[in-house]
């Protein structure tokens, strides 16, 4: 991982266009090829970003380019979409390299863990015909959690969280990319399976075809009152 502080603007141009007016920030260059914009709050939310599969390309500035002050141009190129991320550099204050190595993935903690095997156990709360594979199935970037098969034998990729969001949604999109270029697994369906979901998590999940199932924690243990259905 490549981590610049810079005094940099940025200018996002692709399905929709934003602009970034010269400022200190973190520039987070990751081994996958996303390109990450941070400022001094926000939490863990980028300002922009590009997400993979990118390529990016370090280049002089032009005249004037030059005559701006500017000393270096990033642009950044989505490769499905062409979209473009260009980050203007007029200033670096700190550049450093980390090779952060293999990430063992998140460890989930007792109830989403718990979630995990319920569900493995009732797979037919997927619908009607759905068996078990295994769970915990391994991709090159991390385990799904749940590997089924629908009705008519197709592959179905259910990822658990307690509480869904926009980055739950862009992890399942990532597996299902991983997972889609398997012969022996596509075509790979997704499934988000959560106690609850965001509104923008839900329409991203939609959007993108996956599915989504609200899971009841106390009816899966078998307390009365809970539901889950997939809408």
């Amino acid at each position: 991982m490549r981590l610049v502080i810079a005094r940099c603007s940025v200018d996002y141009a692709g399905r929709l266009s934003a602009h970034l007016p010269l400022a200190n920030r973190l520039l987070m260059l990751k081994a996958d090829g996303s390109l990450l914009v941070h400022s001094d709050g926000g939490s863990y939310k980028p300002l922009n970003w590009m997400s993979p599969p990118c390529s990016i390309a370090m280049a002089e500035p032009d005249e004037d380019q030059a005559a701006a002050g500017i000393t270096q141009v990033w642009t950044v190129t989505q490769k499905k979409t062409q979209d473009r991320l260009i980050v203007s550099i007029h200033e670096v204050f700190a550049d450093e390299t980390h090779d952060l190595g293999v990430d063992p993935g998140l460890v989930k903690d007792g109830v989403e863990a718990h979630l995990q095997q319920l569900l493995a156990e009732q797979i037919e709360l997927l619908g009607d015909g759905h068996t078990l594979v295994r769970r915990e199935y391994m991709t090159a970037i991390g385990p799904v959690d749940i590997l089924a098969r629908d009705d008519a034998g197709a592959s179905v990729a259910v990822e658990m969280k307690r509480n869904a969001n926009i980055d739950a949604v862009e992890q399942l999109t990532r597996y299902l990319e991983l997972m889609n270029r398997d012969p022996h697994l596509r075509p790979v369906q997704g499934v988000l399976a959560a106690q609850s979901f965001a509104p923008q998590a839900r329409t991203l999940a939609e959007d993108r075809g996956i599915r989504c199932l609200v899971l009841d924690y106390d009816e899966m243990r078998g307390i009365e009152g809970g539901h889950a259905r997939l809408f």
